[in-house]
């Protein structure tokens, strides 16, 4: 099955999408990747999804990538003695790490680790950026704030902490354990909240141990100020808006958005943008005007991938939210605009042996009229380097692991396909030319670039490119051993 679009789209999975129809019916309608919500669900139903999406993978011959996203650290208020309580601007309140109930002066706020971490003049949000609270004195066990925004705090609403790095691990108990558990799955892909720093990718790195990719959800201000180290530890990244948009003024994340795009892209790695996309779609069958320019714009800037979270996970029209979204896909990348961003965005410096291959590649597949790029690949290095370049022309990958398969499914442009081993470059090229057939990019009569790295099954070692004719009695007659 081939998409007309080159940009991905992760479809959240929830009490809305959790039947095997309703999954079917997301991937035929433009869902290449599914997220499993590990905040929500009991194991069993989240095991019980990804059996659905194995199933429909195989019914439908076409790799499909899941992703398991981490909950993190979640700091929360206690509970209030008599409800919840509004506070006035200009009004004194304090957290303490004191168990009692709660009232208009304090509550409990269970996190010493925050209180080791604060300074006078920090800002504490309270529910979501809608309560603004300045500390003014602080203690190893309380905080004296002033409220600067006021209004109505309850039980357990979350605190965010946006211009303090704390001393907190990005992965929980709970983490860990929903970590293990995903792998033993199978997922292609984890994503790890609260993230940081670069240390905390590592941390991640070293408990999957190369079982899955690792996905940095970038919404905390200081992960943005260490952008470059987290991205060179991670596998790709996610532009949480959401909790950027709390913790950061709502005008500085478009800018942001730009900017991580930009970082993840010229680094080779995929980046996700989430969050709110079409979220009237919750309760809509069609999107607003507003939206509709939100999801473009993450497509021209070069986005690897656009998410649906409630809006597929418990929304009432989850495959027309799909379905849109594919919709918008296909009519930016139609724009001749799209185009001339893509190709304004590539990187300048190529430095090594497999870049100077995958941007002769686009190079040549634009210049002398062939059908596709082809790589062989096995650890995936190839492939993201072939889609970095954004080239015009389809990329389709061929690799004789499920797994690479799977996890480059949320790469821009990658059309991937499992395939055997392959020891003779001839028969790479033979391999390549029937998939571009069977995948409907190319006849006899067109032409295919090919590209591989000799010695075969060396990850990393792309060094040969070949123009080659799709049909096989030609590649025969032509091609060298």
């Amino acid at each position: 099955m081939r998409r007309r679009r080159n940009v991905k789209i992760v479809a959240t999975l929830g009490p809305a999408s959790s039947d095997r129809e309703t999954i079917r019916e997301l991937f035929l309608a433009g869902a290449d990747v599914f997220r499993l919500n590990m905040s929500h669900g009991a194991h069993e139903e989240i095991a019980q999804r990804h059996r659905l999406i194995r199933e429909i993978e195989h019914e439908l011959d076409r790799p499909i990538a899941i992703l398991a996203d981490l909950q993190g650290p979640k700091l929360r208020c206690g509970t209030f003695a008599d409800g919840p309580v509004t506070l006035e601007d200009g009004a004194q309140f304090r957290f303490d790490l004191d168990d009692r109930p709660g009232d208009a002066a304090r509550v409990r706020l269970p996190h010493p680790e925050i209180f080791a971490a604060l300074k006078p003049g920090a800002t504490l949000l309270v529910n979501d950026g809608a309560i603004r609270l300045r500390v003014e004195r602080c203690d190893e066990s309380s905080a004296d704030m002033i409220v600067e925004q006021g209004g109505v705090i309850s039980d357990r609403k979350g605190v965010n902490v946006p211009d303090v790095v704390l001393p907190l691990a990005a992965l929980t108990d709970k983490d860990r354990k929903d970590l293990e558990f995903a792998c033993r799955l199978g997922v292609d892909w984890v994503a790890m909240s609260f993230v940081q720093r670069p240390e905390d990718i590592v941390e991640g790195k070293a408990l999957l141990g190369g079982r899955a990719g690792i996905i940095a959800k970038i919404e905390k201000p200081a992960a943005v100020e260490a952008i470059d180290g987290i991205i060179a530890e991670a596998d790709g990244i996610m532009v949480a808006r959401g909790d950027l948009g709390v913790e950061l003024p709502l005008t500085k994340v478009p800018g942001i958005q730009k900017r991580l795009i930009e970082t993840a892209r010229l680094a080779g790695k995929p980046v996700i943008v989430a969050t709110q996309m079409l979220e009237s779609m919750i309760h809509s069958p069609v999107p607003t005007r507003a939206e509709v320019t939100d999801v473009s714009n993450a497509i021209y800037e070069g986005a690897d991938a656009v998410m649906l979270s409630a809006e597929s996970a418990a929304g009432e029209f989850p495959v027309e939210a799909v379905a849109t979204m594919n919709a918008i896909a296909e009519e930016v990348e139609r724009d001749p605009y799209h185009r001339k961003a893509m190709e304004a965005g590539r990187p300048k410096a190529r430095t090594r042996v497999a870049d100077a291959i995958t941007a002769a590649a686009r190079e040549v597949a634009e210049t002398v009229s062939v059908k596709a790029i082809c790589c062989f690949t096995h650890s995936g290095t190839t492939a993201l380097l072939a889609a970095r370049e954004r080239p015009r022309v389809p990329i389709i990958v061929l690799t004789p692991f499920f797994a690479t398969a799977r996890r480059l499914s949320l790469v821009w442009g990658l059309h991937c396909v499992h395939t055997h081993e392959v020891e003779r470059f001839k028969l790479a090229v033979v391999s390549a030319a029937r998939a571009a057939r069977a995948g409907g990019f190319a006849s006899d009569d067109d032409r295919i670039v090919v590209i591989a790295g000799i010695p075969f099954n060396t990850p990393g070692s792309t060094n040969i490119l070949r123009v080659a004719p799709v049909r096989e009695k030609l590649i025969y007659e032509g091609e060298p051993e």
